[in-house]
């Protein structure tokens, strides 16, 4: 268990309790036979197949155009023969050939229903001991980068759960997923659809992460957390590049590990597909997954029966799984990032309060007029400030609040990577903020009346949240520490009893304001030192309530905050701003060590002048930390400001903050601003392009990710959109009209990488001329000749279709000798792009918008 391994073995009492491993709940569900009872409970190893997509080029079943599934009923016999294999090499777990098949990608070619029942009749015949229903992506973007939204991709899954369950199938199987929100839908669907037990898988690449930049850490803990019965990971790497991922996903993870490696990175041989791992190199590698904690193990891409008999010797002969190394804590997630509270370890987190607008009158005015961005303005300034996790709160009694509060979580989803607290008594407006969140949150708040107990505990449960629960019950606020306490524990018991452990209660013992309360100071700290010890949960303060109606109110706050730390409150509400507050946080962070050797204090404060010595008249400590995008924007500014625009040198810097926070509601006004006076194209190359070029470089650093990297552009191209309205018809004279054709290949319907690379060149100011998903190479041809194109990108997810990319490139530069082809897509490497002869590799989409600049600078 790492470094935390020793403090765990001398936990006692509440700590004690908190650091076991859930036990999985198995209540209520459809279980074949004790075996995979048994595997369900992570006792016994389960092998499941290998490729399918493999398997049917080799019987030249992989034609282009062809949708895979509707073999099912032109060719069941060898779809039936495939399955087999895979039993004979001892597979337990057979995984129908229904990957796509949803109602969107089987495009009216049969129903969901009659796919999957299909499918099922093939997996029996082969005599599967076990019949997983295959449930892949829908392969649209979800809200708020795409168009499909949360309830769109559920009612999509629920259809395709509901035809496996009445296929007869035993397990649901989610696999394959980037997208962790689409991964939340797709599990919702099957819980809230059938009995049977699910298993979820995500996808990972090079950099340890999915496309939208969730971790493999962050995706055990939230679908685990939401009672998944087996989570793991699939596709992308061989088995020795997957080996970090498992390992982090099992420190995270209350239930079963499963792996699916691919058989290594595809290449061209010959006109055909190969991977470049072995069946024993492979097994070798699986050797460390088995290590981890991995019971639930198989193959993806490249794999064939040779690689499940391989699996099957090794799980014959360890028997049993290793344990995996969990690790308990109290974790909130946002896609991006967790915040991580061992059980054991002093750990803080700061939870910034300004998203509510008790006291904040422009807040209010900002949720009246329905401008969600001031709150992303809020939520970057406490972000930049030291917060670690965010509060947000829209209760206003005009609004809709279950509307509103939603709609301002996706929002700030999109923009920052901090994790949320959904804060709202109203408990329809909760579960309609969390139930789309792509994370992990905290639900802010259950009391101990009977009423709120059974209106929010369901939620926390179903939805795999974590809790703030108030010490208060039908006789108010107790008046002592015990009284405090007494309530404390009656909301852990009811959430256990729930199924909700003690790692996912923070329990807020509530702050008094001392000039009317004074006793109950001492009462508030002793219940946290109470609730904290003997519970073994986490605890929570709003901070500024105890200097209600004193003077200098920062200095009784902080002080009261250094109390409260050493009597162990782990996650203070408060205002970022407020200078004191993260002195008292910052100097805290050493004294628990939790700022190892104290560098970032001394980074800090080494240079700072003393915070008690002020100017005449000034009061001590009254000061507000700035953001780094505020007063301090000169100092902090990446991009130098062009000689042009020197007289404007704070409205440029002010515009780069925007860029970088992905702000584009002042966009629009502050570019205007700008113009006046100004050349539009001293704005266009010396702050948009510069800013964008930073952006990516962050991305590349992985400091951004797609969604900040998506809201960035998204910027920029409001800004485009003034320049051009002001140049009217010189505007393409002056910023060019380079055009660039995408598609996806012939045969290939996967076009999610490609309308992220249209959205995010069209944000880059290129204009893109969309062909669609399974375009044949004559359309492309046609089109980039017609309009002049001369950058043409291609995307390909599916090994079998990367022959029709070749068959593009290749009519392309016969036909066309000046246009160039970039490529991209899940089953492309450097090498392989060089292989079909392309011109440019994009591993992502941030490079494709590097390549299209390149080319057109060069292009001239």
């Amino acid at each position: 268990m790492g470094e935390n391994e020793n403090v765990h073995k001398e936990l006692s009492g509440g700590w004690a309790k908190a650091a076991k491993l859930p036990a999985p709940d198995l209540s209520g569900l459809a279980v074949k036979d004790e075996h995979l009872k048994r595997a369900l409970l992570g006792q016994d190893f389960l092998v499941v197949d290998g490729a399918m997509g493999t398997q049917l080029q080799e019987r030249g079943l992989a034609d282009a155009g062809q949708i895979p599934e509707m073999l099912n009923f032109s060719h069941p016999e060898d779809i039936a023969a495939i399955h087999k294999a895979y039993v004979d090499a001892g597979a337990e777990v057979i995984t129908t050939n229904t990957f796509g098949a949803n109602r969107l990608k089987l495009e009216g070619a049969a129903s969901v229903e009659e796919v999957y029942r299909a499918a099922a009749e093939c997996a029996r015949a082969a005599g599967a001991p076990y019949i997983a229903g295959d449930v892949g992506p829908t392969g649209a973007l979800l809200e708020p980068m795409g168009t499909m939204s949360f309830d769109e991709a559920y009612d999509l899954f629920a259809e395709q759960v509901r035809a496996v369950a009445a296929a007869g199938c035993d397990v649901v199987l989610i696999e394959t997923m980037a997208d962790l929100r689409e991964a939340k839908a797709a599990l919702l669907a099957a819980q809230e659809n059938c009995d049977l037990p699910v298993f979820a898988t995500m996808t990972f690449g090079e950099d340890g992460r999915t496309f939208l930049g969730t971790s493999p850490e962050v995706a055990a803990e939230v679908l685990s957390s939401m009672g998944a019965h087996a989570v793991g990971l699939n596709c992308s790497l061989g088995p020795a590049d997957l080996l970090g991922a498992a390992q982090n996903m099992a420190r995270r993870s209350r239930c079963p590990l499963m792996v699916q490696p691919n058989a290594g990175l595809p290449r061209v041989q010959g006109g055909v597909t190969v991977f470049d791992v072995s069946p024993e190199d492979f097994a070798a590698a699986m050797e460390g997954i088995l290590d981890a904690g991995a019971s639930i193990i198989g193959g993806c891409c490249g794999t064939s029966p040779e690689y499940t008999r391989q699996l099957r010797r090794m799980a014959d002969a360890r028997r049993v799984p290793m344990p995996r190394a969990y690790e308990p804590a109290c974790v909130l997630c946002s896609a991006q990032e967790a915040v991580v509270l061992p059980v054991g370890v002093p750990r803080i987190a700061v939870i910034g309060e300004r998203i509510n607008p008790t006291g904040k009158p422009k807040l209010k005015a900002a949720l009246r007029a329905g401008d969600l961005d001031y709150l992303v303005g809020e939520a970057v300034s406490q972000q930049e400030l030291g917060a670690d996790v965010l509060d947000v709160n829209v209760g206003l009694p005009e609004l809709d609040e279950p509307a509103v509060l939603a709609a301002a979580v996706d929002k700030l989803s999109s923009t920052v990577t901090l994790p949320l607290v959904v804060d709202s008594s109203d408990p329809v407006a909760v579960e309609s903020a969390v139930r789309g969140y792509a994370g992990k949150p905290l639900i802010n708040s259950v009391n101990g009346k009977r009423e709120s107990l059974e209106a929010v505990l369901p939620i926390v449960k179903r939805y795999g949240c974590a809790v703030i629960g108030l010490a208060l019950d039908e006789e108010g606020i107790p008046p002592t520490a015990e009284g405090r306490f007494a309530v404390a524990e009656r909301i852990v018991e009811a959430a256990e009893r729930y199924g909700i452990p003690r790692t996912d209660v923070v329990i807020d013992c509530l702050t008094m304001a001392c000039a009317t309360n004074q006793s109950e100071a001492l009462e508030i700290l002793h219940a946290v030192g109470m609730v904290k010890e003997r519970l073994g949960v986490r605890t929570a303060l709003g901070v500024s309530n105890i200097s209600f109606g004193l003077p200098q109110r920062n200095m009784v706050n902080s002080t009261f905050l250094a109390a409260a730390f050493g009597c162990g409150l782990d996650m203070p509400i408060l205002n970022p701003k407020a200078r004191r507050y993260t002195d008292t946080v910052n100097t805290f962070r050493v004294l628990n060590c939790q700022d190892a050797g104290a560098v970032e204090f001394i980074g800090e404060y080494a240079d700072a002048a003393d915070p008690y010595v002020a100017g005449a008249g000034v009061a001590v400590g009254v000061a507000e930390a700035q953001p780094s995008g505020a007063a301090d924007a000169a100092a902090e500014c990446p991009v130098a400001v062009p000689e042009p625009l020197s007289d404007a040198a704070d409205a440029v810097r002010d515009m780069v903050h925007l860029i970088l926070t992905g702000r584009k509601g002042p966009m629009g006004p502050a570019t205007e601003a700008l113009l006046e006076g100004h050349n539009p194209l001293d704005l266009v190359n010396g702050v948009f392009v510069p800013a964008l070029d930073v952006v990516g470089q962050k991305f590349d650093k992985g400091e951004f990710f797609l969604p900040q990297l998506m809201a960035s552009a998204e910027a920029v191209k409001v800004g485009f959109d003034v320049v051009k309205a002001r140049m009217g018809d010189s505007a393409d004279d002056g910023m060019g009209s380079n055009a660039i054709a995408v598609a996806t290949v012939k045969g290939d319907i996967h076009d999610i990488g490609k309308n992220i690379v249209k959205m995010l060149l069209e944000n880059y100011g290129f204009r893109v001329v969309d062909l669609g998903r399974d375009v044949e190479p004559e359309e492309v041809l046609r089109v980039a000749s017609e309009q002049g194109i001369r950058l043409v990108g291609l995307s390909a997810l599916m090994t079998t279709t990367v022959r029709a990319m070749e068959q593009t490139v290749e009519l392309l530069h016969e036909k066309l000798p000046g246009c160039k082809v970039m490529v991209g897509g899940a089953v492309l490497t450097p090498e392989y792009a060089e292989q079909i002869g392309a011109d440019y590799y994009a591993k992502d989409a941030a490079e494709s918008a590097r390549i299209a600049e390149r080319f057109f600078a060069e292009q001239g």
